[in-house]
């Protein structure tokens, strides 16, 4: 099927890439513009491939004749700005219609206007929205959970939603109704398959978009399954994830025996409590050793092994309870790739077309990387290319690391993301975008690189900034359009990047390994990582290792899976605590607390959803039961004595040791202290 995906939602002047899906580089697809609001001049030219640049608040319907026919793509605008990093890219639904509707309890009406309040009411920042949904009766009702932006206050009350059916679905905005924050579709208007997008408006901005897919199963209750289709994979969200430099891991491989040296050394890996192993290129590249420079997208690399070899990796690491992630390059070859050096300073090439040129005759590239030479998008042959790679690599692995993400177009990642859940729905796609991209979140990635974590870690590790910069950087994923039910991938080092522990010292990398396994988020681990390995893509030295550093980051792993405070999805906390001893600009003090508040704001704090009390959950001192916790991590050198201003337990969780001490608990690196969510009632 060619049509061109799911809605988009955009501001006035963004631009919105137009292409069919599956394209076959030989057919002919036109668009044209359908219907646009009054006062547009916005344009489509002749390419099948394009962006389109929508110039006035409405929506849009654009058509897209394709030889499987006539598709429509509805495009929706609105007059507020989003930071042009934040994405902004969106999609909307044509056929389908829109509802917006004005949170104050209007009924939903077709159309594009909506009812503004002036700007104090709404606050600063992109609001934020989750979607749900249950069968009542004789419909199915679609919830909007809208919230203001964390970082400029305003009244959830004051948003507006708009909800978009997808142009794929034979549903239409004259078969629902709104009332407030719920859409009701009868189920005898119900088809197989119905896809609902929204966002939240407010005068600043719009939310990242949230979507919820109803499916019609009569072994279901109700008659319908309902599934959030921009959640992460289950296993993907509290998973440890390793990070393998394939050519310096096992440096006793002989030549083409790297996969099964590997193989051989998953033992170590899976007594750490590795979850998830991230594979670095594996795909045949030039000379380079990181091997992300790609002269063949279906061959493997020859040093590293054959396809067979590779296929029992995977299926080793699958018998240790391992996934598997394949690093996937799509914005760039080689120049050593054949169709490159067949275009290189060759208009007449048949591959010419394939990559970005500058004036200078020279390839488009990034960062005067002089070895790779960025593909074009808009050219359909580059689009099938890369597609059927992803269609031989995907069946093989459990997800896809995807490389230089936002060098990359939002439709084709929508495409790829579509493409391999329609396979496997458990498939993960794992971005590397610096910084993080809030509308990545919407329908494009199910786990984002928190770049931002990094660099407060490195920060606070050589004393650039006090150790409570590590909360402002979790609370910023809020603040610049996240929504809460976005996951994060949490890393202190990688190929890319100088050893933690050679920049910031020994003790900071203890305190480190603390934060990657406490705060929200997926802890990642580069090999050597985890015994102090000092040179960044130096062969790993497994006979020489910190064993004291190894059993830390074991214990803390361990406790990081099997604590329910410190679950991804549990809330972090500020406390009001005090360094009667040490250095306060090296210690910072959090709660995490896994009581649901963060998810349902109706939540009583004080009772689980039976109604009884929880706050002798953690007063058997058995971590695992532990629905609340206390975390210290201390980066300087000497230990610390912290006064925490709540009350909780005396004995370190992944030690056992008792850390009370006269004036509060002494911490050397990390402590993690079981408490009672009850114990952060009166926080922030």
């Amino acid at each position: 099927m060619h049509h061109p995906g799911p809605p988009r939602f955009v501001s006035v002047g963004d631009r919105v890439e137009l292409a069919p899906r599956n394209p076959d580089p030989e057919a002919t697809y036109v668009w044209r513009i359908e219907r646009a609001p009054a006062g547009s001049d916005a344009t489509v030219d002749d390419r099948p491939v394009q962006w389109f640049r929508p110039d006035a608040p409405g929506e849009y319907v654009l058509t897209l004749d394709a030889p499987d026919g006539v598709h429509r793509q509805t495009i929706r605008c609105f007059d507020v700005d989003v930071a042009a990093d934040a994405g902004g890219e969106g999609d909307t639904h044509g056929s389908g219609g829109v509802l917006d509707v004005a949170a104050k309890g209007d009924a939903g009406t077709s159309g594009y206007g909506h009812d503004m309040t002036g700007p104090d009411d709404h606050g600063g920042g992109r609001p934020r929205i989750h979607l749900d949904g249950r069968v009542a009766g004789d419909s199915v009702v679609v919830e909007a959970d809208a919230r203001t932006n964390p970082d400029g206050g305003g009244s959830a009350a004051s948003l507006d939603v708009t909800f978009v059916f997808d142009d794929r679905d034979d549903l239409r905005a004259v078969d629902a109704s709104a009332d407030g924050r719920q859409l009701r579709i009868p189920l005898n208007q119900l088809p197989e398959r119905a896809r609902v997008h929204a966002v939240a408006v407010s005068e600043t901005g719009y939310s990242v978009p949230d979507a919820i897919e109803l499916v019609r199963d009569d072994a279901a209750p109700g008659g319908v399954v309902v599934r959030r289709p921009y959640d992460p994979p289950a296993w993907a969200t509290d998973a440890v994830y390793y990070e393998v430099y394939l050519r310096t891991f096992a440096p006793e491989a002989e030549h083409g025996g790297t996969f099964q040296a590997i193989a051989d050394r998953l033992d170590h890996l899976a007594d750490l409590g590795v979850d998830v192993l991230w594979l670095t290129p594996v795909l045949a590249a030039d000379h380079a050793p990181h091997g992300y420079n790609i002269t063949d997208f279906f061959s493997l690399a020859a040093d590293l092994g054959d396809r067979e070899e590779y296929r029992r990796l995977v299926e080793r690491a699958h018998d240790h309870g391992m996934r598997v992630l394949f690093d996937l390059v799509l914005n760039h070859s080689a120049r050593a790739h054949p169709y490159f050096e067949d275009a290189y300073q060759n208009p007449e090439s048949d591959y010419r077309d394939w990559y970005e040129w500058q004036p200078s005759g020279e390839p488009g590239t990034y960062f005067d990387w002089e070895h790779i030479a960025n593909f074009d998008f808009e050219t359909l042959d580059v689009r099938r290319h890369l597609l059927d790679a992803v269609d031989t690599w995907a069946p093989l692995v459990d997800g896809f690391r995807c490389d230089m993400a936002w060098a990359v177009p939002d439709g084709f990642w929508r495409e790829v993301h579509d493409r391999v859940k329609a396979r496997d729905a458990e498939f993960l796609l794992l971005d590397e975008t610096i910084p993080y991209i809030p509308d990545f979140q919407a329908g494009l990635f199910d786990v984002h690189f928190d770049s931002t974590t990094y660099a407060a870690l490195r920060s606070v590790g050589t004393g650039w900034a006090p150790a409570s910069a590590l909360l402002d950087a979790i609370e910023e994923r809020a603040e610049i359009g996240f929504p809460d039910h976005a996951r994060f991938l949490l890393y202190a080092e990688n190929h890319d990047e100088t050893r933690y522990r050679v920049e910031c010292g020994r003790p900071a990398a203890l305190a480190a390994a603390g934060a990657l396994c406490t705060l929200p988020g997926a802890p990642l681990v580069y090999a050597g990582q985890e015994f102090g390995q000092l040179g960044r893509r130096d062969a790993l030295v497994w006979d020489v290792t910190d064993d004291a550093l190894t059993d830390h980051y074991r214990r803390l792993l361990s406790l990081r899976q099997t604590m329910p405070a410190l679950a991804a999805d549990a809330a972090l906390e500020r406390i009001d605590y005090t360094v009667r001893e040490g250095d306060p600009e090296r210690v910072v003090a959090f709660g995490r607390v896994n009581d649901g508040r963060d998810t349902d704001p109706e939540y009583d704090a004080n009772t689980d959803a039976g109604g009884s009390t929880v706050d002798g959950a953690s007063e058997t001192g058995d971590p695992a039961e532990a629905m609340a916790a206390v975390v210290v991590c201390n980066f300087a050198a000497d230990p610390a004595i912290v006064d925490l201003g709540v009350s909780a337990g005396a004995h370190d969780a992944a030690t056992g040791d008792s850390v009370a001490t006269t004036g509060g608990v002494r911490v050397d690196s990390v402590a993690i202290l079981p408490a009672s969510p009850s114990a952060f009632d009166g926080g922030a």
